[in-house]
C-alpha cells in the first residue's frame, strides 16, 4: 500500500499508469509489477506499507486499485454529530483483504470518548493537526509527523483539542486470525 504526504508520484501497476498527489492510496496486491517516480524537482514523501499477504483458502486475492482520500467521504461514527470519523479505501466487508489503511478525522474538541483495545497490534501516522492520545495509562501529546504503534490490547483514547482537524492514517490487521505458530 502507498499514501502520498507530499509532492506527486508516477506509479505504473502493471503497465497502468496513475499520478499521485497528495491524499493519494495505492494498493497493491502480491505479484504486481509496478514502479514509482518522482520526475519532479520537488520532494516527494510517502508511505509505504508492506505485509506478507495471508491467503485465506476460497476467498479471492484482492486487484490492485488507485484512489485519493478527496474522492473517498469520510464516515462519521453514529452519535458523534459528524466530529469523528474514518476515510476507509477498502470496504470492510472485503475479506479479501488482510490489512486496511484508513484514516482517521476527529474535528477540533472531538474524541474518541472511551477507551477501547483491539486484537491486532496497528501503527497510526499522524496527517494533521495535535492531540492527546491515551495509550495505557499514560496521555501523550502528538502531533504531525508523530508515528505510534500500539500493541494488541493497549488501552487507547484520543481528545483532539488543537485548533484544527486531527487526523491520522491507521494501518491495522483484519480479516485473519491471528497465527499461533509459526508456519
Amino acid at each position: 500500500m502507498l499514501f502520498v504526504v507530499e509532492g506527486e508520484v508516477s506509479l505504473t501497476i502493471d503497465g497502468q499508469p496513475h499520478l499521485l498527489g497528495p491524499g493519494g492510496y495505492a494498493f497493491l496486491p502480491p505479484g504486481s509489477v509496478w514502479t514509482l517516480f518522482n520526475k519532479s524537482a520537488a520532494p516527494a514523501r510517502f508511505h509505504w506499507v508492506r505485509k506478507r499477504y495471508e491467503a485465506v483458502e476460497g476467498i479471492d486475492m484482492p486487484t490492485a486499485f488507485v484512489a485519493n482520500e478527496r474522492d473517498t467521504p469520510i464516515r462519521w461514527m453514529p452519535g458523534t454529530d459528524d466530529r469523528w470519523g474514518t476515510t476507509r479505501f477498502v470496504e470492510p466487508t472485503d475479506l479479501r483483504h488482510d490489512m486496511h489503511v484508513n484514516i482517521v478525522t476527529l474535528e477540533p474538541g472531538a474524541s474518541i470518548p472511551f477507551e477501547e483495545t483491539h486484537v491486532m497490534e496497528h501503527g497510526l501516522y499522524v496527517l494533521e493537526g495535535k492531540a492527546v492520545y491515551r495509550l495505557n495509562r499514560d496521555w501523550v501529546e502528538v502531533e504531525a509527523g508523530d508515528f505510534m504503534w500500539l500493541r494488541a490490547f493497549c488501552p487507547q483514547a484520543c481528545y483532539a483539542g488543537g485548533p484544527g482537524r486531527f487526523r491520522y492514517l491507521l494501518y491495522k490487521d483484519v480479516n485473519r486470525h491471528m497465527q499461533l505458530s509459526l508456519r
